[in-house]
């Protein structure tokens, strides 16, 4: 007798977006409605944490990322055995990410990698797929109850 395996179930989702706010938005929502239907729903607290993190790099994306005429891509995946989402957002400006100057106490901005590092369990930058200019900036989050 032999013991059939379950299927091992992994969500994905990839697509570009404009490299504007309004992609950065548009990239967002998308991204909680993936979430919803792969089982995080939306009035769930790792929901509320995944679309922050994905927000945040779609927004730095869009600000710090930004090559006139390119897009950037955001490719999702989650899976339920590792209770696991991994966000990866894409952009064309080779220059690398860095927390080192962090924000002014009175500026606007430059915090948004300073949430992603205390929301994600993990999160990087590495050098874009397929040998192309730019880089990926990635964030792992436990999306998915023991």
């Amino acid at each position: 007798m032999t013991a059939t395996q379950s299927p091992v179930t992994v969500h994905q989702f990839t697509m570009r977006f404009s490299s504007t706010p309004r992609g950065a938005r548009l990239a967002r929502r998308l991204s909680e409605h993936c979430l919803d239907a792969w089982g995080v729903p939306y009035d769930s607290d790792a929901h509320d944490v995944v679309t922050l993190v994905a927000a945040e790099l779609c927004s730095n994306a869009v600000r710090h990322g930004h090559v006139p005429g390119r897009d950037f891509e955001v490719r999702m995946t989650a899976s339920p055995s590792t209770r696991t989402v991994r966000i990866e957002v894409t952009d064309t400006r080779g220059e690398g990410v860095s927390l080192l100057a962090g924000p002014s106490p009175d500026g606007e901005g430059g915090r948004g990698l300073l949430l992603v590092a205390a929301l994600a369990d993990r999160w990087g930058c590495s050098p874009r797929a397929g040998g192309g200019p730019g880089k990926t900036v990635w964030a792992e989050c436990t999306a998915y109850p023991a």
